[in-house]
Parts: C-alpha cells; structure tokens; sequence
C-alpha cells in the first residue's frame, strides 16, 4: 500500500492558542474589575465605557467567544489534522478563520463599551458583527467539512462527531437568533418581539453553552484524555449513546430559562421535561471520560495535564447534575434571579471550560515547540490556585442567591413582608461579594503563571515547524452497509449522512418550541389597552438598553405572592408585545422595573441616575451623569418608528409626521415637573465640580438624555392597572 506524506499544519494552533492566553487575561480582568464594581460601585465614576452595564456583556463575549472560541479552534485544528490524517483542507481558508475571528473579537471590545448592543444575553454584538460571525463560520466549516472529506482515515472518531455537531447547529442558532432589522450602521432592532423573542433568545441561550460551550469541549474531551492518560476511551458504545441523545434532547431545554414567565405553559413543560432527561447523556459523557482513566490514576497525580482535566469532567458533571435540577419548578422559582445563576454558570466556565483549556494548552505547547514544559511545579501551583479560586467564587455565590431567595419571599405575620427594602438583601450579601472577588483574583492569579509558564517554554523550545507525517490514501469501497457493519459504524464512514443526521436531530426541538409560538397568535393573548411607546419613550428604551440595564433589572414579575406583593401585578405576555427586543433580564441586582411607572416623581428618577446613594442609601448601582450632560439624538427617530412599523408595531403616518412635535411636547412636560420640584437642584448644589464643568446644567432639559430615560421608566407597567406595593 503505497504511504502518502504530508505536514500537520502547527502555525494555526499556535496562533489560536496565543489567542486563547491574550484574550482569557483580557476577558477574565474585565471580569474581576465588574466583582470589584459589585463592592465600589462607583470605582470606574462618570466614565461611560466603563461603566457596568457596558463592560458586563464585553466579560460575557470575551470570555466565551474570545478565550473559550479561540481554545476550542486550536483544539480543533490540532486533533481533527491527527484523527483524519490531513492537514486541514486549506491554509487561506485557516488563516481567514484565525483573522476574521480576532477582527470580530476586536470590534467587539471597542463597540460594547461604546453602548453598541443588542442587550440580547450571549449575542449582544449588532447586526454588522453577526454578519461577520456568520461569514467566519461558515469558512470554518467549509475548512472542516473540507478536510474531512480529503481524510486518509476512514472512520470518524468520536471527536470529529461532536465538531460536525456544533458547526450544524451553531450556525443555526446563530442565524436564527440574530434576525434583526437595522436602522442604522450600529442599531437593529430583533424581528421577534416581547414573548417571541424571549423564547428565540433562550433557545439560542442555552444552546450556546450547549453547542459553543459543551459540544465542542466534549470532543476535545473526547481526544486529549485519552491522549494525556495513554489509554483507549472507556466505552465506544456509551459515546454513541452520548452523542445522539444529547444533541436531540439539548435543543428542547432552552425554555427552563423562563419558568414562571409570560411564556406558554406547554413550552415551559416542554423545557422542563427535557432538561430533566438531558441529565442522563450528561452524565454518560462524564463517566465515558472519568473511566477513560482507569489504570492511570498514578499518573494524575503527578501530571498537571491530568489533574486539570479530572478537575473540568468534575465541573461539567457539577453543572450538568445542576442544570437538569434548577429546571424544576419548585428549584427554579427559588434560584431565578439570584446569585445562585451565576454560581452555577462559572462553575461550567472556570471548571469545566476554563481548566479544559488549561490541561490542553499544557498538553500541546511542550510538543508544539519540541521541548518540555518549563516547570511542572508551576503548573500545579495554578492548578491548586485556580481549583481554590473556583472554591472561593462559587461557594459565596450559591450562599448569596440562598440568602436573596431567603429575604425576598419571608412574609410578617400581618402578612406584609418582612423586607420590603429590596437593599436590605443587597447589604446582606456584601460579605459574599467580597469573597467572590478574592476567588476571582485567585483564579486569574493561576492563569498568568500558566501565561509566564508558557512564554519560558516556548522560549527554550525549537521554533514552530509543520509536523511530517504518512499514512496511506484512502481507498474507495462499497458505500452499502456489509452484513458485518453495525449500523453507526457504516455511518463513520459516511460524514454526509452523518452531517444530515445531526442537522435534523438539533432541528425537531427547535421546530417544534418555535414555530407555533410565532405562527400561533393565540400564544400571545393580545390586550387592547396596551399602546406601542411614544417617540420619546422609544429613545428613552434605546438608551437603557445602550447602558445595559437589564444586566442588573428584570421587567418579568412572576406570579408569586412575594412578587406581586412586592412589585405589583404578575406579567402577562400581551405587555410585552411592541419589545423589540425582550428586556425580562436574568439577575436581580437592583429590583424588577415592570411596574415603575408612576411609582416615584420625575425627579426621584433624575436624583437617582445622577446619584443612586443619594436617593436608595447602601445601593450599589453606579452613578450615570452623562445621561445628564448629553443631549439627546432625535435624528432617527423617525427611522426607528417607520422600523417597527415594518416588524408590525401600529404606528401611523401622522404618529411619525409628528415624531419631532410629540417629543418635545413629552420632554417639556417633563422638565416642568422638574424645574417645579423643590428638591430638584439638590444633587448639583451638592457637586461643585459639576457645576463648574456647566455653566448652566438646568438649561434645556427636555433635550437631555435623562429626560428620555424618565419618559420610558414613567411608561413601564402602566398600561394595565397596577395595584399598590410596598416596595
């Protein structure tokens, strides 16, 4: 059999790894300067780039597209040339990947702290950049099917399954979720509105960590274990039954997000069911990838590689048994909208993501550079470090979301509740959110020695050099199945069946949730008093949205007693259906806002944007005195209304005609209200500096961004009869 020779293409992996390091330092910094902002909430003050709800999703979009995309192309790259005995199928088309990617991954830090945002969790980037993340996929794929298709072996490992996977139905998610009708070079607005978009929104949601965040590190789980250990996969058997029944059963969990929401009971029981099922595949693969060490325990206790990767199958196993549990309902109704969420979350990302990507830098960096690793006694000191800061993270947080869950459902005797001041929660978690930056700097403190570790190793290493290889060329055979091939072992062979396969097992559930949640009106009970928002209360929703206030707000009140006492009357899904997008939000930092509206004066809100302590004493929401300061852009409003007309929101032609008029009208009603409250210039006698910054700060207030804000957070709940709340 005549052996063909060829190089392993080692420069894309390197690349991708660089990456990895840079962007994990860029992204996780971010993230420690927001835990910081949790306990100085005015650390960063007057600077709207780096204000909070700016810098939130650039941690979110680093940390998962930038650090964790990067680490799952290098990983990619380097096992799919080894399994198919290939190089990958084309070095432009490698190269564009790498540096279309980082390009994206660019433009994102500059526009998200500019305010240019979605706000939609995990897929904030506007219309420009999904585009180009749509562009770059797709090379990616063409780039893996590519080689696939020119491999020298005949049958596709597990690994290569679960890359096919995720491309299938990334892509998907992507295209799907990312439906948005631009007004502008950076503004869109989503084509799916309030309960719509919430569903489209979570089933992209969770499937992101499913497919961007799981499949992909199960694949590479599925390749460097092995590797690392020297020993076979524990079962071939358990990985058939992982793949196919965790890729069908993933796509349904997405609505266990929204249990207790405006969303159709039947999608919510959908959610529910499924995500109980998903815990079973889960497990499987954690089995299939802890028993893969079996006889080679000796050898995790002295090799980092190994240790790092005990460490993430534990945490994905952790998250998979939590996730399944935080979908039933009794579990959810507790755990939705505390801190527990984000315990839960970066279990998943520090453990099972973060220290996959660990052991595998470690793994191929020393044989990437043909040396070895310049200190394994560094090495386990960041494993030690970082499994201590996992610790320290997560264990505050769960006992901060109990402790929220706790306070916000406790009820008096005489039936009022017992903390009525939402701050009274916030004040008693301080402690935690102390602890949980300690965990944070402790964890990022173990990524820069892994960072110095690596730099010394490549430095003592040979300079980067393509690998040589043979095998032999692929012969052609028989595409029918032989009576000796098992069913999924002639499958192996067929990487289009295969592809079709996986693309309709992610398709049924999504078919299924969707569809008649948008076709269906009846899903979404129309109610006739609710109007769509007046111009001026459209911009005002476009700014909050800019500042990235449903990071920390919710506007979704289940129907809890506690809630409904606390806030007002339950949500119903006919409220929401002019959001374009949905705002319900994920965590409670400060209050839910559904019911604002008319709650406090015009100028409690403007007291409030300008100074938070000075009107909620031991609040911990940062000061936004731009909005102040700015002059408010009318210039496309009527853009933006002729938008929503296209997405089905009822404004007429006199309604636009009259935009300019109407605004001004609602801004001057606004900044009478103001100018006749006796405490209105309070906060600036108080602030020299910013008086001496402006000349005349109470000039022309109805042109102010501030005033737009007030206009939409006065609107908030009141198209339907809201009763008294004591908070």
């Amino acid at each position: 059999m005549e052996m063909q020779q060829f190089h392993y293409d080692n420069k894309i992996v390197k690349n991708f790894i660089y990456a990895t390091m840079f962007w994990g330092v860029v992204g996780m910094s971010v993230g420690l300067l927001l835990a910081f902002m949790f306990l100085f909430p005015n650390l960063t003050d007057g600077i709207s780039w780096l204000s909070f709800g700016r810098l939130r999703p650039l941690h979110t979009n680093a940390v998962i597209f930038a650090f964790v995309g990067n680490a799952i192309f290098a990983g990619v790259y380097y096992s799919t040339q080894r399994l198919l005995k290939a190089r990958m199928f084309n070095d432009v088309l490698s190269k564009i990947n790498f540096w279309g990617w980082q390009l994206i991954i660019v433009g994102a830090a500059i526009t998200l702290p500019l305010g240019y945002t979605s706000s939609k969790e995990y897929a904030e980037l506007e219309w420009p950049f999904d585009i180009a993340i749509a562009i770059v996929w797709v090379i990616f794929g063409w780039n893996l099917i590519g080689t696939i298709l020119k491999r020298r072996q005949r049958h596709l490992y597990v690994a290569i399954w679960f890359y096919i996977a995720t491309f299938v139905t990334v892509a998907v998610l992507h295209i799907f979720n990312s439906l948005e009708l631009p007004v502008s070079a950076l503004k869109s607005y989503s084509v799916y509105a309030g309960v719509q978009d919430a569903l489209v929104q979570w089933w992209y949601g969770h499937n992101a960590v499913a497919f961007f965040l799981t499949t992909p590190f199960l694949g590479l789980m599925y390749y460097f274990v092995p590797k690392a250990a020297n020993r076979p996969v524990y079962s071939y058997r358990l990985s058939i039954v992982h793949f196919w029944s965790l890729i069908f059963i993933y796509i349904w969990a997405g609505p266990h997000h929204l249990l207790y929401t405006a969303l159709p009971e039947w999608a919510q029981n959908l959610g529910v069911a499924f995500s109980i099922m998903l815990l079973m595949p889960s497990w499987g693969g954690m089995i299939n990838g802890l028993l893969t060490l079996r006889g080679a325990w000796d050898k995790v206790r002295t090799d980092p590689v190994l240790k790092f990767m005990v460490v993430a199958i534990t945490g994905y196993g952790m998250a998979t048994f939590e996730g399944p549990m935080l979908s039933l309902k009794n579990v959810n109704a507790i755990a939705h909208f505390t801190d527990w969420i984000i315990a839960h979350v970066h279990v998943g990302a520090l453990a099972w993501n973060g220290f996959l990507t660990f052991g595998m830098i470690y793994f191929l960096v020393p044989r990437l550079f043909k040396t070895k690793l310049y200190s394994i006694g560094l090495a386990n000191l960041h494993f030690w470090i970082g499994t201590l800061g996992i610790i320290m993270y997560a264990l505050p947080m769960y006992v901060a979301g109990f402790t929220q869950a706790s306070m916000w459902k406790q009820f008096n005797p005489d039936g009022t509740l017992t903390y009525g001041n939402f701050l009274e929660t916030v004040t008693e978690i301080i402690p935690m959110y102390w602890m949980r930056a300690i965990g944070g700097t402790l964890f990022i403190t173990g990524m820069l020695i892994m960072v110095y570790n690596v730099i010394i190793t490549i430095k003592q290493g040979s300079k980067v050099e393509d690998d040589l290889a043979e095998a032999p060329a692929l012969e052609r055979v028989t595409k029918k199945r032989t009576s000796s091939e098992g069913w999924h072992t002639w499958l192996e062979r067929r990487p289009v069946q295969l592809t079709l396969l996986a693309t309709v097992a992610i398709l049924i559930g999504g078919i299924v949730q969707i569809v008649p949640t948008i076709m269906v009106k009846s899903n979404i009970p129309t109610i006739a008093s609710v109007k769509p928002y007046s111009p001026l209360e459209l911009e005002g929703r476009d700014i909050y949205i800019r500042e990235g206030c449903v990071s920390c707000h919710s506007q979704m009140i289940r129907p809890f007693r506690s809630e409904v006492e606390r806030y007002g009357e339950y949500s119903k899904a006919g409220e929401y259906v002019y959001d374009h997008p949905f705002l319900w939000g994920s965590k409670r930092t400060g209050p839910d806002l559904h019911r604002i509206g008319g709650k406090y004066s015009d100028n409690w809100h403007f007291n409030h944007m300008y100074d938070p302590q000075s009107t909620s004493s031991g609040s911990i929401m940062p000061r936004y005195p731009w909005l102040i300061k700015n002059e408010l852009d009318k210039s496309q409003i009527e853009t933006k209304m002729k938008a929503m007309v296209t997405l089905g929101v009822p404004y007429s032609e006199e309604d636009i005609t009259n935009a300019q008029a109407n605004m001004l009208a609602q801004g001057t009603y606004i900044e009478e209200n103001l100018y006749t409250d006796p405490d209105f210039a309070k906060t600036y006698e108080a602030d020299k500096k910013y008086a001496a910054e402006n000349s005349d700060p109470f000039v022309d207030m109805k042109n102010r961004e501030i005033v737009a804000v007030i206009a939409y957070l006065q609107r908030l709940g009141t198209d339907i009869k809201v009763e008294t709340t004591q908070n």
